[in-house]
């Protein structure tokens, strides 16, 4: 499956966590309509194949979006390739979660560092560029977690209600600059990040959401492609919703006793514990290989 086409002719669009899944997802739109896209990630083998295989319109970086120095890098490799940034990608971010009474500070911190920080490191850096070229478009990856109080995501879902709010306050601040800032909040999504977790794709293999099916990153693509775009010319502060109806789940299950359950009183699957993938949460941010800047899923405990 391919993104819907959205016109993009003219722009630079620079991807976090574009190596591949949602993030190379939105890479092959930005460039299917007719852009040129900088992926960056801490996956190097992964990035620099997946900006091979879109041709001339494409670039790799590699960037820990927890680095300022590695941010402002990718930002001058953008400008000396091709000359000017028009929009940024906020993808990139790690997902795994535990109920709150287990989570360990160390994890909550890495999560938040990751998902959250990278993010305003992102945006500030990015900002004197777009204002100097007349304005640009910030998407921020924020998640259905960041729409509403989901279990098991005491560090995903605090970092994705914090890029919710902060981009809200960018899209206050930087309006008169011209640069609009969204933010994107997938459901439940098939990656690289949530397939180890028995997530597929298809019709009726995700009973608990109203839609019935898991998306994937073409669906989410296509929604970021459409921010970007002019299309969007008058809107920022907004938060887009790209879940199958998730949002709406409170018509379909409920909480009790501090807990959520499904029509038949079982735990939905979406609130469901999983097991992190190996090396998907490495205790050295930016530094291991398995370190997960990539792939955003937009749910908690993927």
């Amino acid at each position: 499956m391919s993104a819907a086409v959205v016109d993009l002719s003219n722009k630079v669009v620079l991807v976090t966590g574009g190596a591949r899944g949602l993030g190379g997802a939105v890479a092959r739109a930005v460039v299917d309509g007719g852009d040129r896209v900088v992926v960056t990630d801490v996956l190097e083998e992964e990035g620099a194949a997946t900006a091979g295989e879109l041709g001339g319109a494409a670039r790799f970086v590699r960037d820990d979006v927890t680095a300022e120095s590695d941010w402002q890098a990718a930002l001058d490799f953008t400008g000396a390739e091709f000359g000017r940034i028009d929009g940024l990608v906020n993808n990139a971010g790690i997902s795994a979660g535990q109920l709150l009474e287990h989570e360990t500070v160390e994890h909550f911190r890495q999560v938040v560092e990751i998902n959250l920080v990278g993010v305003f490191i992102g945006m500030k850096t990015v900002i004197s560029a777009m204002r100097a070229g007349g304005g640009g478009s910030v998407v921020n990856v924020s998640s259905a977690a960041g729409l509403t109080g989901l279990a098991l995501t005491a560090g995903y879902g605090a970092s994705k209600w914090g890029v919710r709010g902060l981009s809200k306050i960018g899209a206050v601040e930087l309006a008169e600059a011209r640069i609009r800032v969204n933010s994107v909040h997938p459901g439940m999504t098939y990656t690289p990040m949530t397939a180890p977790v028995g997530i597929r794709t298809g019709e009726g293999n995700y009973p608990g959401a109203p839609m019935g099916r898991v998306g994937v990153p073409e669906e989410i693509a296509a929604a970021v492609a459409f921010l970007l775009s002019d299309a969007a010319a008058y809107m920022t502060g907004a938060e887009l919703a790209v879940d199958g109806g998730d949002d709406g789940r409170a018509a379909h299950g409920a909480v009790t006793a501090g807990r959520p359950t499904g029509p038949a009183g079982r735990m939905p699957h979406r609130f469901q514990a999983h097991p992190t993938p190996p090396g998907a949460l490495p205790g050295s941010t930016g530094t291991s290989p398995g370190v997960r800047h990539a792939a955003e899923p937009g749910v908690p405990g993927a």
